[in-house]
């Protein structure tokens, strides 16, 4: 009895352990087949990879939600947090300091917030989405007024609020070191180093690259477009160089831009009128590769999440 009592139980564990591999295959097979969403893209892709491998959607002048004559600043529909959970995930930030704190501008025009508004839609979405991380660009915007500080110590004062949730270091991390956190690009200098990626020699109306210790950043930013067909051509070169050539660079690639009629009076919807339906064309047709980061006027969820899908081949 003794005997036939442990084969029983021997097949019992033997049947135990069968069951276990196979469920655990099955989660696995589920794990595989599972959809991300907008909101949590990140935390579909290896901890090890670094930004400079992925697509990335962003938004130009992120907080330009307002104009006070149609076409001359407004570079968005969708706020902060809605940009954040349709996908985007570098943020332009421009920042007019004054009075020891920073307003967020598009050139002289207020855009009815402040940093800290920009601040809680990001960590926020970041307690909300911890696997993802936001690469922010802060850029000093219009005439300075009324300070009794730099600019780098009233952004020092506003990232001690919460200090864990930067990531300030000079290199381009892996997507594992950011996660949770917003990954500072610096326009702006600074006395005390290391503050995030120094972006300091950011070039006007050009193509250009930034050399940042290990890594290189290479910037379309042509925002003075007099031929809608040229701008596209350079948006094109760079999704080319990106896939093709120099992976550890990030490629930064401004589909944004202005034409100004008569010389004089600018209009932003001339350019992101023609520009956009071509990003949805672009992405459509390529499908898989690393394409950098596209930045863009008037993002919406769809258009991200063709950018989103090119990280995913096979899905």
């Amino acid at each position: 009895m003794g005997v036939l009592y442990m084969c029983k139980r021997s097949k019992a564990k033997l049947v135990l352990a069968v069951l276990s591999m196979l469920l655990l295959s099955l989660a696995g097979l589920l794990n595989v087949n599972a959809a991300y969403t907008n909101s949590d893209w990140m935390g579909w892709i290896s901890g090890s990879k670094s930004l400079t491998q992925l697509s990335i959607p962003g938004t130009h002048d992120s907080g330009a939600l307002y104009e006070p004559i149609p076409g001359i600043a407004k570079c968005q529909n969708l706020t902060i947090t809605q940009q954040l959970n349709a996908g985007v995930r570098y943020l332009d930030i421009r920042c007019r300091h004054v009075n020891n704190e920073f307003a967020i501008h598009h050139g002289p025009i207020f855009q009815k917030m402040y940093f800290d508004d920009v601040l809680s839609a990001c960590i926020g979405f970041l307690n909300q989405n911890p696997t993802e991380c936001i690469i922010m660009a802060i850029k000093p915007e219009h005439t300075e007024s009324g300070n009794t500080r730099t600019f780098e110590e009233t952004f020092n004062a506003y990232m001690s609020q919460n200090p864990d949730k930067w990531y300030t270091s000079s290199n381009i991390p892996i997507l594992g070191l950011a996660r949770g956190k917003i990954v500072l690009v610096r326009r702006f200098p600074a006395a005390t180093l290391p503050k995030g990626i120094d972006a300091t020699g950011w070039a006007d109306n050009t193509t250009f690259v930034i050399n940042c210790g290990s890594n290189n950043i290479k910037i379309q930013d042509e925002y003075v477009v007099p031929d809608n067909a040229q701008k596209w051509a350079l948006v094109q070169n760079m999704y080319n160089e990106a896939k093709n050539q120099n992976p550890t660079w990030l490629y930064i690639n401004f589909t944004s831009g202005l034409k100004k009629h008569f010389g004089l009076i600018p209009s932003i919807t001339t350019v992101s009128n023609y520009m956009n339906p071509k990003i949805e064309a672009w992405f459509t047709s390529n499908t898989e590769g690393r394409f950098g980061i596209t930045v863009m006027d008037f993002a919406n969820q769809n258009r991200c999440s063709l950018i989103i899908k090119t990280n995913f081949p096979g899905r």
